[in-house]
């Protein structure tokens, strides 16, 4: 029963996330229910799409929705490690050392224009995504939970960037596109922001103490045996592909599996089916593999390599 009454609480809280970012943005509604998913796995988005589409707008609209802690951090070449972790200073009045933290120790990090960064600091990231905790000198110190990273980088512009290695890649639990609007929609964001900002007026619609319950429930939810092997076969099927030279890890293998416990709970459900593994798998795994010198001469995107997969993989049937 508690558990039945856990998926409830998800299914409400997601519904209410999605109804206030929606405010904000039009016609966006499969990727605001894809960044709850995130949010409720506690895991990291990478945004990657043209110039002003609304990924920043975006960001701040879920992080305006949520009562925790919130840093922007514009990425630029000349930022430096410290100035996302925090530095050690010597306090002449109290005469000791003390740590001043940097922007990275919040509970929702905007880290935009990521690539912009260099490979040093984007490195500063890493521990921070994958351990929850930043070293600075000889003192470790945990972040607050929860923690997620949203990042956004232009994939046009490629003069002045440096592109994500894959180990941190591989951090982030989806990538995400938002893509133009329709015509429809466009109308409807000129009439809305013609005369008001709607992200200003976005108020907290779950605090901290709730968000970390529901993140700890959806481990709950049941997964079949069936499922599970599906999810393997998906992934070793990626390793085996003609056209891809790195499949998917076993990080990947385990935030699908997460992933798709979320996506069952946000739809009300407190057991996955094969279809949430489907929807979830090219936003978790494409980004995490690494194509052929011969697939990209052709142009072929690692998206599609995961929809053919998805087509050629047998699915579990219930029983």
């Amino acid at each position: 029963m508690e558990q039945n009454d856990d998926i409830r609480l998800i299914w409400s809280t997601a519904q209410t996330i999605r109804n206030n970012v929606g405010r904000v943005m039009i016609g966006k509604d499969e990727v605001i229910e894809l960044l709850v998913v995130a949010l409720l796995c506690e895991g990291h988005v990478l945004f990657e799409d043209v110039p002003g589409i609304g990924k920043t707008t975006m960001a701040k609209a879920l992080s305006r929705s949520l009562g925790c802690s919130f840093q922007r951090i514009q990425f630029t070449p000349d930022l430096l490690p410290s100035d996302i972790t925090g530095i050690t200073f010597y306090n002449q009045k109290k005469g000791d050392f003390e740590f001043r933290p940097g922007p990275l120790l919040s509970q929702i990090v905007l880290a935009d224009e990521i690539n912009r960064a260099t490979p040093r600091t984007q490195s500063a990231l890493l521990e921070a995504m994958e351990e929850r905790q930043i070293s600075v000198e000889r003192s470790t110190f945990p972040l607050p939970r929860p923690f997620m990273v949203v990042a956004t980088q232009n994939p046009v512009e490629l003069e002045g960037t440096f592109p994500l290695p894959e180990a941190q890649l591989d951090r982030f639990l989806m990538r995400l596109r938002l893509n133009y609007p329709t015509k429809n929609e466009e109308r409807q964001i000129l009439q809305r922001f013609k005369e008001q900002q709607p992200l200003q007026e976005l108020h907290p619609v779950v605090d901290a103490e709730q968000l970390t319950r529901l993140q700890r429930a959806i481990r709950k939810v049941h997964v079949n045996a069936n499922v599970e092997n599906y999810i393997v076969e998906l992934i070793h099927a990626t390793r085996e592909h003609s056209e891809v030279e790195l499949g998917v890890s076993p990080r990947g293998t385990l935030a699908l599996y997460r992933a798709s416990q979320a996506m069952a709970a946000v739809e009300g459900r407190n057991y996955v089916i094969p279809d949430d593994v489907k929807r979830l798998a090219p936003h978790v795994l494409s980004h995490r593999m690494i194509a052929t010198n011969q697939s990209r001469l052709h142009g072929h995107d690692m998206e599609q390599v995961i929809v053919d997969i998805l087509q050629s993989t047998a699915v579990p049937v219930e029983q």
